[in-house]
């Protein structure tokens, strides 16, 4: 598969993509006969990979860890391990945060849709944004 085509179905731009191979985070692709990136399934499967983590808010240089340790083969199986756990408590933080947030929203929301809106934030006149 030609980068446009993996550009295009995982989201990410040709740039973003060779950036990756660049760092290592997904093993040096095939070329065809004529230089051209030809993406094999091992690459999507990385590829696929480092976009759910990233979604997940890990950073490039956990990423970049987490890809070393694996080519190191199978006595980094707890470290991998370890890394991926830390992340995910990390995850789950952020999650918890977020529902605070969208609680709150959803109350504000609520408050003016009800016509509640007579709280005011100290300091500022004519203001309902902390009600």
């Amino acid at each position: 598969m030609r980068i446009q085509e993996v550009s295009k179905l995982y989201g990410l731009s040709a740039d973003t993509l060779r950036y990756y191979e660049r760092i290592k985070l997904i093993p040096v692709v095939p070329r065809n006969a004529g230089g051209i990136r030809d993406y094999d399934e091992v690459s999507l499967q990385w590829i696929e990979f480092i976009k759910c983590m990233r979604g997940a808010g890990l950073p490039i240089e956990k990423l970049i860890t987490y890809v070393e340790l694996y080519q190191q083969g199978d006595e980094t199986i707890d470290a991998r391990k370890q890394l991926l756990i830390e992340e995910r408590d990390h995850l789950l933080q952020r999650m918890n945060e977020l529902q605070a947030t969208l609680e709150r929203l959803n109350e504000k929301i609520e408050r003016y849709e009800n016509g509640n809106l007579n709280c005011k934030l100290p300091g500022f006149e004519n203001n309902n944004a902390g009600e």
